[in-house]
């Protein structure tokens, strides 16, 4: 901007209200709140969010903590308690998005269910994430994200297929389905500023399962359809040749995916395999997932003889994607995710004596106009209760002290 402000964020004059826990609900507010929205998250008082102890030393707050609160302000209300809720419902009051966690009838046992926060809020968007979704004969049971993950499909492709099924590495379901909700609370704003209406706030449901069974593809309609029952495969993708992990120099792994035409035709001359690479066979995928092993074979006779650096490199200027099996040191040494601000310097409370800059995700998606940005780190407990208190619900500090000798807050 040519008076050298800064530019607005896409959601600056949003405000989040967070009941959530753990780190579906979590997530979504997480990324909303990079993107220019105030996020307040209510804790339970002298307790709060069981993530804050999660991975912990000597008792400091947990960095999983630091990442999934950054931009929030913390604030401690006791929910189980009527003047709690009426506390809760009070903010609710002035925010645009609610984004809750908890197991389906929790809100409406609180007296807090959409219905009845619309009634003091008739524009909120109220994002609801649970195990099973709100509905169906699942609703009741509780939900974590590796239930999900096996529920929803993914965990009995995961692995090889002479291993029992494995989870993937990270919290997985939590986070497709911080994804939705996020999907969820825009169209919800959207609509909101769309349709006249005297009621214009939209319910998102998003079940923990339901968002890893999104990422199946075609799982099931290939089974139906053909009696196809796909299996875990290990590193190979089935049906699609090459596309696999290869061995290199020094133990270490690449990732080639040669399996369009174009790429395996250049892959194959890189290689040194112009007999492959002239052979009107396997020139299309049909005839590579035949001769698959022949092909896999090939490649790994090649890149073990290689250092990966070199194999990376060369597949790279010949036009076939090919990349290194990273560990988070080789991320923190790759000069791409600096240049992309994927690690972001955030101040961390390390353990009880020491605190430090280190390196954080950054923000995704790229904005070029108006990016995110990480305004804070994850506030300490009940950090902003007070400023949020009297900004919002125009509370005295006697009220508030009272409140506070009351275990309220």
């Amino acid at each position: 901007m040519s008076n050298g402000e800064s530019p607005a964020e896409p959601l600056e004059g949003i405000r989040v209200l967070e009941l959530g826990s753990f780190i579906a609900g979590p997530s979504t507010s997480r990324i909303l709140g990079e993107f220019g929205a105030e996020v307040i998250k209510i804790e339970r008082p002298r307790v709060g969010d069981e993530i804050r102890r999660w991975r912990t030393r000597d008792s400091t707050s947990s960095l999983l903590w630091q990442f999934l609160a950054r931009n929030k302000k913390s604030v401690t209300v006791d929910l189980r308690q009527p003047e709690g809720r009426r506390i809760a419902l009070g903010i609710a009051r002035e925010c645009d998005v609610l984004v809750e966690n908890f197991r389906p009838g929790t809100l409406e046992r609180w007296g807090l269910s959409p219905e009845e926060l619309r009634e003091q809020n008739p524009d909120l968007v109220v994002v609801r994430i649970s195990g099973y979704g709100q509905s169906g004969p699942y609703r009741d049971r509780p939900g974590f994200g590796g239930v999900a993950e096996a529920l929803g499909g993914v965990r009995y492709l995961t692995g090889h297929p002479e291993l029992p099924p494995t989870r993937v590495g990270v919290a997985l379901a939590d986070s497709l389905a911080g994804l939705y909700g996020v999907i969820g609370a825009l169209m919800g704003l959207l609509k909101r500023g769309a349709v006249p209406s005297p009621a214009r706030g939209e319910t998102v449901d998003v079940a923990l399962y339901e968002a890893v069974f999104a990422i199946t593809e075609t799982l099931v309609t290939e089974f139906e359809a053909y009696g196809t029952l796909r299996e875990r495969t290990g590193s190979s993708m089935p049906g699609i040749a090459p596309s696999n992990t290869y061995p290199c120099k020094g133990d270490n792994w690449v990732v080639i995916g040669g399996n369009a035409d174009g790429p395996f035709h250049r892959l194959m001359l890189a290689i040194g395999r112009e007999d492959l690479a002239d052979d009107v066979s396997i020139a299309t995928n049909e005839g590579r997932v035949v001769r698959a092993e022949e092909i896999d074979d090939a490649i790994a006779a090649w890149t073990s003889q290689h250092e990966i650096a070199e194999v990376v490199d060369t597949l790279a200027e010949a036009g076939c994607p090919a990349g290194p099996i990273y560990s988070a040191a080789d991320i923190l040494a790759d000069p791409h995710f600096r240049a992309r601000q994927m690690l972001v310097n955030q101040k961390a409370q390390l353990d009880a004596d020491t605190q430090a800059e280190i390196s954080f995700p950054g923000v995704v998606p790229k904005l070029t106009e108006s990016p995110g940005h990480v305004r804070r780190p994850g506030p300490g407990l009940g950090e902003d209760t007070e400023q949020v208190l009297h900004d919002l619900l125009g509370l005295e500090i006697s009220q508030i002290d009272d409140l506070r000798s009351q275990g309220v807050i």
